[in-house]
């Protein structure tokens, strides 16, 4: 990815040519052996960083003009900091492994024009100095290009990395996670996860994907993708395997015979119907040790308007007791259960979709998480939102 992006991007590729030493790491650009001066007067090999703005594989116009660096405060060749392009100091993890001290900030009258003259510029700035001291020194090193990132997107993310939460975001990185029924509710937290760098993704349901599920998803099938009947999961993976490269689809509903299935995730997604299924999908997670969150929605109509609780309950291999205490209904429905007559209520399983996702992140460190709940549960009618199991 990171070579692709470059060869199609003139200002990129223009760096590279001239002996820039760079290289793509998530959605950064890193420019490593970089020589500046330190307080003592010495020569030192830095690192400078910029966030990306692209569109598609190549690049834009650059937001930003503030640029990151790996190092000591660069100096002038007297010893002096170099206070013009003082911005901030402050150790920063800007994740995928990069790492910087300090930011700079040097803005051109009219901006930067693209990546090759800001992150010259920037080199300039900081080996000038080095040169005068070390003649022939230079952040040209003509140096062979490590081995290229192996990402699990079809194309650069710079979603993280430009508001400086890719390290948070790394956390994400090694999960292995299962989404088993791709309902409405499934089918939304599929497509939340397939903008994370979960490894992979499994997606587990053998039911087709019809008409009245077009209106509970997300995206806007065809009326011709309609009449196919796909599967729910082939569906989907086609959708989002154009983003995400880790969408393992298994067009199943799991039984006794096929629970194989899950062994290797490291975290799990039930949004199935309540059933012996679903028993056996909790024992098997807690024999393997696999935290799992559960969702779930109950609606009843009454006088004409539709009112009802969310519910996301988590179980983690330090606490499962919640689980077999009825926050988790392994009892079948019926044909008074309103949701399970397909009623459209796409926002509700969206904000379902939701409160998942953001517990699994919780439970990974992505978000700050005081409390510690492992049930919560939100009512329409006055937006209440109630914690549980700490």
């Amino acid at each position: 990815m990171s070579h692709e992006l470059i060869s199609r991007s003139p200002d990129l590729k223009r760096m590279r040519e001239e002996g820039y030493f760079i290289r793509i790491v998530g959605g950064l650009l890193v420019m490593r052996d970089v020589p500046y001066v330190n307080s003592k007067g010495q020569v030192l090999i830095g690192t400078l960083i910029s966030s990306l703005d692209l569109a598609g594989e190549v690049t834009r116009t650059p937001s930003t003009h503030v640029a990151y660096f790996d190092g000591e405060f660069p100096c002038g060749a007297d010893g002096q900091p170099l206070h013009k392009i003082a911005h901030q100091t402050a150790h920063v993890d800007l994740g995928n492994g990069v790492k910087a001290r300090h930011s700079f900030s040097s803005k051109p009258a009219s901006g930067y024009t693209d990546y090759h003259h800001k992150m010259t510029t920037y080199a300039a700035i900081l080996a000038g100095p080095a040169e005068v001291l070390k003649p022939g020194v230079s952040p040209r090193t003509f140096r062979a290009p490590e081995d290229e990132e192996n990402s699990v997107f079809h194309y650069t993310e710079t979603a993280s990395d430009r508001v400086g939460i890719g390290a948070l975001t790394a956390l994400l990185a090694r999960e292995r996670v299962a989404i088993i029924g791709l309902g409405g509710t499934g089918s939304y937290v599929l497509d939340f996860l397939a903008k994370t760098p979960a490894r992979e993704i499994r997606i587990i349901d053998g039911d087709e994907f019809l008409q009245h599920n077009a209106f509970r998803a997300p995206g806007a099938p065809t009326l011709d993708e309609l009449r196919e009947s796909p599967k729910k999961v082939d569906y989907l993976k086609g959708i989002y395997s154009k983003m995400h490269k880790g969408i393992v689809a298994h067009a199943v509903q799991l039984n006794a015979g096929n629970l194989h299935l899950l062994d290797g995730i490291t975290f799990a997604f039930i949004c199935m119907d309540a059933g012996e299924a679903k028993q056996l999908v909790v024992r098997k997670l807690e024999a393997l040790g696999v935290s799992f969150v559960d969702v779930g929605i109950g609606l009843e109509l009454v006088e004409g308007t539709l009112g009802g609780i969310l519910r996301v309950t988590a179980s983690t291999p330090d606490k499962r007791e919640h689980v077999h205490q009825g926050r988790i209904s392994f009892a079948g429905g019926g044909e008074e259960n309103i949701y399970s007559s397909n009623i459209q209520v796409a926002d509700l399983n969206a904000l379902n979709a939701v409160m998942g996702i953001i517990k699994w992140k919780k439970l990974k460190g992505f978000y700050r998480d005081l409390e510690r709940e492992h049930h919560s549960t939100y009512t329409t009618d006055g937006n209440m939102l109630l914690n549980g199991d700490h």
